[in-house]
């Protein structure tokens, strides 16, 4: 997945955030707009792992996002 194409469909591709990591708040994903840096260290904070661990946790997420 192309980060610069998540980056700029960022409103689409939130609700499918939403749903993978449902303890990001409305506010984190704003702050996020689709920044995949930022991302990882929001997972980190919500959810208490690792920077491995949220990277991995995004892999999985693109992988399953594939069009």
């Amino acid at each position: 997945m192309n980060w610069d194409i998540v980056e700029g469909n960022w409103k689409q591709f939130k609700g499918k955030v939403k749903a993978q990591w449902g303890k990001l708040t409305d506010d984190h994903l704003d702050e996020i707009a689709g920044k995949r840096d930022e991302l990882a260290g929001r997972i980190q904070e919500a959810y208490g792992v690792s920077k491995d661990e949220a990277e991995e946790q995004i892999r999985r997420f693109e992988e399953q996002t594939k069009d």
